[in-house]
């Protein structure tokens, strides 16, 4: 078994395809759009298989996104080396994203850093 997609809904939903494309290397397919309800998505395809769909409808709640609040806490994506964490954090840090950890060695091992991403949605990227 193996997990086909992750979906998540945004406000800005041309940004939040831009941004997963941009600096993660995903590949939108052209997005979808029902007329009667007003829904809105894109599906991101990753190299290695993975796909994120990004949606958007009419009148979306914005709310407090809080990192200890129960539901799903973040997306990671594996850059593939310590380099690779380190420069793309910078990257995004250059580019005006809050930097909320690292880069670090976390206590279990992993070399991460995890970033504010679009509409407050926390993105680890570690090896």
């Amino acid at each position: 078994m193996k997990i086909e997609h992750v979906a998540m809904y945004v406000a800005k939903l041309e940004q939040a395809r831009d941004f997963f494309v941009k600096y993660f290397g995903g590949r939108s397919n052209d997005g979808y759009y029902n007329e009667t309800t007003g829904f809105r998505s894109y599906f991101i395809s990753f190299d290695d298989g993975a796909r994120l769909e990004v949606m958007t409808r009419p009148q979306m709640e914005a709310g407090q996104k809080e990192s200890t609040a129960v539901g799903w806490s973040h997306v990671a994506f594996s850059v593939g080396s310590k380099e690779r964490v380190d420069a793309l954090t910078a990257q995004l840090k250059e580019d005006g994203y809050e930097v909320a950890s690292g880069p670090r060695r976390t206590g279990d091992g992993y070399y991460e850093s995890c970033v504010v991403g679009v509409e407050g949605n926390l993105v680890e990227i570690t090896v």
